[in-house]
């Protein structure tokens, strides 16, 4: 036994049957396996049945473990870990719980229910329960909108001792004071979310539901911003005056204020300032600070005849020009950030162009910028010709050409793609003419907002982006196919002619109107963004902004097109225009599926599909109303449409949608108003908004963060939520 016992090998080292189908028959004799071979494996079979089972227990065993820490627990746990912890589910996860989360399937709802990091960081909250920066801190995670917390009861006024005394006395000199009427920076931040004046006491509550206060001993508010921050990367200035000397940012001659750059906080304590949230930049906070807004990436930068070195800032002067009536001296450059206006003097004006780099507001990522657009899809087998700078072709219709010839003479497949590289703005005339099983791109790059002006070039003919079908007896799969994808279009509108596929629209903006006038409003009110002439195109709008749609067809020997619109705005520039018909106002002849999209005027069709979660502010006219549904949407009284499911003002008679702007280049451009009715902000079928901002789901996030806001706020605090965009 002795002499045997080093050949045994101890408990601890005993070998482990592996995760492989063969684990336990490994550890047979190798007799047995022989013998099993020989009679057809039936041993092998059974143990690898029983060995599936052992690595289930033994799974099993290990995630029981694992479920005790929430950074390694399984999903279906957390929210019994976050109930074990006090964690409360946010609004609209009341009733979650009680059907059951245990499960695989289930895994991504008890992650959205019981969020890992909410859960693991609830006990190091609740001590911090009452500070400002958690408070911002907590508005991020839950909304992922930025935020400042200003302890408004500080800013209450009151009567200072004569005596003071002690070191909690003298601390009283902090506090706010009453306004200086000769200090312009604090009259520029009065009633914003970086006042420091002092107030009399206010006895509205912070979070009441009409006119909110706050100016009370306990009040708190939390000030926050919903826009976002969008950059343009050398974009050209838009030339308003043959002197060459008065531009503005914006490449459509609009009026377009700038907004701050935000940059990270430094601390977990810092409490946010301006330069930590998208703000809009006012001529005093340039005026005061223009090295922390003004060079290169930072809020915005000018650049002059092509150099790549910006302005100095010694060259900017602030100042209103509102009238352009303030003339800059020599060498000197005005700056208007609230206009976003430029003005260089009369003697020195470039010779060859400005460009800017600089930060605007907007929604959500529609229209095309330089956001990442995940729905981009890069076919393996296209032919790609990129245009720009340092790139082989310098205009789109030399890269079409290129790709033209190289289809023809078989060097390349049927797919193209024309990839434009920089935010620079493309003066030319369009033609893009197809031939069967053509699949054309035409795309920003990732990272670009390119901009296609078409201008007035000839005097004979239209001006428009024109897409024709060449052969007209092609079969139906081998029509061609015409993407366009990240563009503004200004200028003109796209023509699209013969027998297409589809035509598809995505994250581009055709400017509706046309083009803008300074302050916002259309230059060609009545001119369509898209006419469908003839055509068996399939129209395809996604994630994008345009005018007006006109339909000329056959309607006796041809069946109508479709047209499909997602998560869009459809602007007739005025609610009692078409945005969808033929001419003379007679009915398109097409078939519409909306979802999610808000339409700025009347609706005259053949047929609605579907429509969902929509909004129409014009009313909709549709020639067969046997066909179709219309449910979660808005619209007007008087309409003429299919079956309508839970439509306003069906539930609510009188309720109307209220747009914070109509006028596409403002900043709320399309969004709801808050004090737009209930019936619509939270009226779609998953208790969102309506119209093409749903998927921001903002009643939501309002929910959830007054939830957390009460919860973490002490007891008896009087606070509230503030909108600051």
């Amino acid at each position: 036994m002795a002499g045997n016992s080093a050949d045994v090998p101890y408990e601890t080292e005993a070998p482990v049957a592996s995760r492989e189908p063969d684990g336990l028959a490994a550890l047979l004799p190798r007799w047995h396996l022989l013998r099993d071979a020989e009679e057809g494996e039936q041993l092998r079979a059974l143990l690898a049945v029983v060995a599936e089972q052992l690595d289930r227990v033994r799974d099993g065993v290990a995630q029981g473990y694992e479920d005790l820490f929430v950074e390694t627990a399984a999903p279906w746990v957390l929210p019994y870990l976050g109930d074990l912890v006090g964690y409360r589910t946010l609004p609209g996860y009341e009733r979650v719980l009680t059907t059951g989360l245990h499960g695989g399937g289930r895994d991504e709802l008890a992650e959205a229910v019981a969020p890992r990091a909410d859960v693991a960081a609830t006990v190091a909250n609740r001590r911090r329960k009452g500070t400002l920066h958690l408070l911002e801190e907590i508005c991020d995670q839950v909304t992922g909108w930025p935020a400042r917390a200003v302890e408004r009861s500080r800013y209450v006024s009151h009567t200072q001792p004569v005596k003071l005394y002690g070191a909690s006395e003298t601390r009283r000199g902090d506090r706010g004071r009453l306004v200086d009427l000769r200090d312009g920076s604090a009259l520029a931040v009065a009633g914003g979310p970086f006042e420091n004046a002092a107030r009399t006491v206010d006895v509205r509550r912070a979070d009441s539901g009409r006119t909110q206060g706050g100016w009370t001993p306990a009040g708190v508010a939390l000030f926050v911003w919903r826009l976002k921050a969008y950059s343009l990367t050398s974009s050209p200035a838009y030339c308003v005056d043959r002197a060459r000397n008065l531009y503005t940012f914006s490449i459509l001659g609009n009026d377009s204020p700038l907004v701050t750059k935000p940059v990270p906080e430094p601390s977990p304590t810092h409490i946010a300032t301006a330069d930590n949230v998208p703000a809009f930049i006012t001529r005093r906070m340039l005026h005061d600070r223009p090295l922390d807004h003004y060079g290169p990436g930072k809020s915005f930068v000018i650049r002059r005849d092509g150099e790549d070195k910006p302005v100095p800032p010694s060259d900017i002067v602030v100042t209103d020009l509102s009238d352009w009536r303030y003339r800059p001296k020599r060498g000197q450059i005005a700056v208007d950030p609230e206009l976003g206006r430029i003005a260089f003097g009369s003697r020195s004006a470039p010779r060859q162009g400005v460009w800017v780099d600089y930060h605007y507001a907007y929604g959500a990522d529609m229209g095309g910028g330089e956001y990442e657009r995940p729905d981009r899809v890069d076919r393996p087998d296209a032919a790609f010709y990129r245009v720009g700078p340092a790139q082989p072709y310098q205009r789109i219709m030399d890269a079409y050409r290129a790709w033209q010839h190289d289809r023809r003479a078989g060097r390349t497949g049927p797919d193209g793609i024309i990839e434009i590289t920089h935010s620079g703005a493309y003066q030319e005339q369009l033609d893009f003419d197809l031939d069967p099983g053509d699949r054309l791109e035409v795309r920003a790059a990732e990272g670009t907002r390119p901009v296609i002006r078409l201008l007035d070039w000839y005097s004979n003919r239209p001006d428009a982006l024109n897409v024709r079908a060449v052969a007209h007896d092609c079969a139906p799969h081998e029509r061609p196919r015409v993407v366009l994808d990240g563009l503004l279009v200004a200028g003109r509108g796209i023509n699209v002619t013969g027998p297409m596929g589809a035509v598809v629209v995505r994250h581009t903006t055709l400017v509706p109107g046309w083009s803008l006038e300074p302050e916002c409003e259309p230059h060609s009110p009545d001119e369509p963004s898209i006419v469908l002439d003839r055509t068996s195109a399939c129209l395809q709008i996604d994630h994008s902004v345009l005018g007006t749609i006109e339909v000329i067809g056959d309607e006796v020997s041809e069946d109508p097109i479709d047209i499909h619109l997602r998560d869009s705005v459809l602007d007739a520039t005025g609610h009692d225009r078409e945005a969808l018909s033929a001419p003379d106002c007679r009915h398109a002849h097409a078939v519409l599926h909306m979802h999610r999209t808000t339409v700025i005027g009347e609706v005259h069709t053949h047929a609605v599909e579907i429509a969902e979660n929509s909004v129409f502010t014009g009313k909709l006219h549709v020639a067969r109303r046997g066909i179709g549904c219309l449910r979660h949407s808005y619209v007007p009284a008087g309409s003429r449409t299919p079956g309508r499911f839970r439509c306003q003002p069906d539930l609510t008679p009188g309720v109307q949608p209220s747009l914070a702007s109509v006028r596409y280049g403002t900043p709320w451009y399309g969004l709801l108003a808050d004090r737009c009715p209930e019936g619509i902000r939270r009226g779609a079928d998953d208790g969102a908004e309506m119209g093409a901002f749903h998927d921001l789901y903002r009643p939501q996030r309002e929910d959830g963060l007054r939830a957390r806001l009460a919860e973490y706020t002490p007891a008896g605090t009087d606070a509230g939520i503030f909108f600051v965009t």
